[in-house]
């Protein structure tokens, strides 16, 4: 008895399974334990009681009838009655050899069929629960279940989505203000049937790892179908088995009989060789055999509803929530399939709570809102406080770099300027925007940002300044193009020449208070959609990456432009359209293929022009007809080829800034002094100086002056002339020793001075002094 407890207890599946066994198992359950108490029960009648009771039989022709009416009706034997001269041994000895003999292998042996039978079907029921591949993922899913069940996160979800219908690019429902005054301050409230749930920091995080878990363990389970096929092998090895076992004991019932003659070789030791035997256990026999027959046909009929169940009735390895996302408003619950499919199935014949609660997890939008109010709890304000700097524009701004999502404790900075994302995906803008009555500028750096309709309408009014980084043309906001007071564009990306023409610029006509646009691409010829912002635009960028542009008529149309930047476009020459656009004012073509620069004469047409920029290129030779730029204030000649320089220059009378570093220059022309009046600005540093032209120094209004990396060997006093200079650079010539006139210099301190510290320490004393002193002052 104790190995059979013993059995049964292994057989039996743990008491988290039973919600994967529907009505149809746990009736087979029954069943076998009733089957369970027959046979035990019969084993056990069989052992303790006597089992078969024999009489000695005279003749052949006397029944058992017979026998027992004569033993019976005569109780007074003599010699000639029914003297047997048998004794109790010889009884025992009887009874045992015709029970061995003559009884039926059945009745014998049923008690111990039964036995074995109903243990079979129990280890068969439960094989899935103990087999390792089955039993593993069962045992993963009822944990998770049953932490899904009683997760706060589950049922504040159900609550708030029950009935509610988002909006598509609405992160927080505005009819919801309760739920977005909690996300607000970083907690989550749920007020249901009079209870409130306060979801913590430490419950959002153990809800964010069961969702984590939840995710592995779909895509480890929805690939296979071990759970199905195990169930189906079991559930036709039970059918199969239980008619097998139907029909035999149908047949074989009959078999059990209270009497039978017995025909044994005892008659040398008992005088007789025929006796009539009694089964006292027949009938008590029977009835066990038709109880049992009872069971095994409803265990039957219950392994052919399975059957028909797997294969007929539902489709176990698909499961859909539909009901759920009609009920719920929850939309995009996924359908699941194979091995997670069949365990919802088994659920719901458990309770399909467990499902609804179970779907929670699986939805998108509870993942966004759970991620959402872990992402408040990781960001509480003093933190993004603390994080606040201020950028290039001035503008007080918050960095955020790779999260999940935007905090909505974001939007309680009122004094924010400036919100740049970088690598942020499945960002959200609330209505909660509004409140952020400072911010300009938005700078998104590769992420992805989503708005409501009351986030957009006040982007449109507020927004001044808008840098997009993308991959693909796609990843551009749509709602870009709709920014009516959007000042600034900054996009940068790869736009394919088809994107570039039709899709992704087109709708920049809309943005009618566009003035400075840059583009930092690869673009073949300049988008259609630029020349549509003409009438407005002031400023124009385009920084090409090395791809060659060409078919730049459509500058002529930008009449109002102030500054055109072509950087690393690969021009060979200055653009004839730029000498369309009177109002310009600045034009940088840095990072070109510029060889010569013939053209430049036609900038004298240009009113307004004040700086030319053709640093970086391959120019060899400035052209002498740039003294017909009277306007020009501004001049940058640096790296490129120059190496003379020609008189014609400086009679740009109102040159200011003159930038000729990184050349090949080895003579500064004595008209130079020609700029006393302007030059503000001088750089020679990087050419091939060896001497210095005393007009140099007559550059009264000089203040920075840069002559490192030449091959100068002296510098003359007349330095002291440069009253203004505040800056000069004389670092990796041949100087051995510096003039003291340098501290005729009053606004030279020893931080503008840049030169070798073996130099500067043999100035005079004095001359250090007061260098020093005055570094020191300010």
């Amino acid at each position: 008895m104790i190995a059979v407890s013993e059995l049964w207890e292994y057989s039996v599946q743990p008491q988290a399974f039973r919600i994967l066994k529907p009505w149809w198992d746990v009736l087979q359950e029954m069943l076998a334990f009733t089957m369970m108490t027959i046979a035990v029960f019969g084993v056990t009648v069989q052992i303790m009681e006597e089992r078969m009771f024999c009489l000695p039989q005279r003749n052949k022709t006397q029944t058992c009838a017979q026998v027992y009416k004569e033993i019976h009706f005569c109780p007074n034997l003599t010699e000639e009655g029914v003297v047997n001269n048998m004794d109790l041994i010889q009884y025992k000895f009887i009874n045992q050899l015709c029970y061995e003999v003559s009884m039926h292998w059945f009745p014998k042996c049923f008690p111990h069929l039964a036995l074995v039978h109903t243990l079979f079907f129990m280890m068969c029921s439960n094989f899935w629960f103990k087999f390792p591949r089955s039993s593993s993922r069962i045992e993963h899913f009822t944990s998770i279940l049953a932490k899904c069940f009683e997760s706060p996160w589950t049922t504040r979800a159900l609550s708030e989505v029950s009935g509610e219908q988002t909006e598509e690019m609405c992160s927080t429902p505005p009819s919801n203000q309760f739920l977005s005054s909690t996300l607000s301050t970083s907690k989550l409230v749920e007020v249901d049937t009079g209870v409130v749930t306060v979801l913590d920091k430490k419950e959002c995080e153990q809800a964010k790892a069961l969702l984590e878990r939840i995710k592995k363990f779909r895509q480890h389970v929805e690939g296979g179908n071990v759970l199905f096929m195990t169930y189906m092998l079991q559930t036709l090895v039970k059918l199969l088995t239980s008619c097998f076992i139907t029909t035999y004991v149908g047949v074989l019932v009959h078999k059990v009989q209270p009497t039978d003659s017995c025909n044994v070789e005892a008659h040398d030791i008992t005088g007789y060789s025929q006796f009539c035997c009694i089964y006292t256990m027949a009938y008590l026999f029977s009835l066990l055999i038709y109880c049992y027959l009872f069971c095994i046909i409803l265990y039957c009929l219950s392994c052919l509803y399975t059957t028909f169940w797997l294969f007929y009735r539902v489709k176990v390895r698909e499961y859909s929530f539909d009901y759920l996302r009609r009920e719920s408003g929850v939309s995009d619950i996924p359908d699941l399939k194979n091995d997670f499919a069949f365990m919802l199935h088994l659920i719901d014949q458990y309770d399909p709570l467990y499902s609804t609660r179970f779907a929670i997890f699986l939805s998108k939008a509870s993942e966004s809102r759970l991620q959402q109010l872990n992402l408040n709890h990781a960001w509480p304000t003093s933190k993004l406080r603390a994080r606040l700097q201020t950028n290039s524009s001035e503008r007080l701004e918050l960095h955020l770099f790779m999260l999940l999502g935007l905090p909505d404790t974001v939007f309680e900075l009122y004094e924010l300027q400036s919100l740049k994302l970088e690598m942020i995906v499945n960002a959200k803008l609330p209505s909660t925007l509004e409140l952020l009555t400072e911010l300009e500028e938005l700078n998104l750096n590769r992420s992805s940002l989503k708005v409501n309709s009351a986030a957009l309408k006040f982007l449109k009014a507020r927004l001044k300044v808008l840098r997009v980084r993308f991959l693909e043309t796609a990843e551009l906001p749509h709602w870009l193009y709709v920014l009516e007071n959007l000042e600034e564009l900054h996009l940068t990306g790869s736009l394919s020449p088809s994107a570039s023409r039709s899709v992704a610029l087109e709708s920049l006509r809309d943005l009618c208070s566009l003035k400075s646009l840059t583009l930092n691409s690869n673009l073949s010829k300049l988008p259609q959609a630029v020349t549509d912002v003409a009438p407005h635009m002031q400023y124009l960028c385009i920084h090409n990456d090395g791809t060659h542009l060409v078919m730049l008529n459509g500058l002529k149309k930008m009449g109002n432009l102030t500054e055109v930047e072509l950087l690393n476009c690969g021009l060979e020459c200055i653009p004839h359209a730029i000498f369309s656009l009177l109002n310009l004012q600045k034009l940088d073509l840095r990072d070109n293929k510029l060889n010569s620069v013939h053209e430049i004469v036609s900038f004298q047409n240009l009113p307004r022009f004040t700086c030319l920029k053709l640093w970086h290129n391959n120019i060899a030779q400035i052209p002498e007809d740039i003294r017909k730029l009277a306007s020009l204030e501004s001049l940058y000649f640096s790296h490129n080829r120059i190496t003379s320089l020609p008189i014609q220059l400086f009679q740009c009378s109102r040159l200011s800034y003159l930038d000729l570093s990184h050349n090949k220059v080895s003579v500064v022309p004595p008209e130079i002094r020609q700029l006393q009046g302007s030059l503000e600005y001088l750089s020679l540093a990087y050419n091939q100086l060896q001497e210095l032209p005393d007009e140099l120094f007559a550059l009264r209004k000089l203040c920075t002056l840069k002559l490192s990396n030449n091959m100068l060997s002296t510098l003359s006093p007349r330095v002291s002339n440069l009253t203004l200079l505040t800056c000069l650079e004389l670092k990796g010539n041949h100087f051995l020793c510096l003039p003291a006139d340098l501290g005729a210099c009053p606004l030279l301190k020893q931080a503008g001075l840049v030169v070798e510290s073996s130099l500067f320490e043999n100035l005079p004393l004095d001359v250090k002094e007061r260098m020093r002193t005055a570094n020191g002052h300010d």
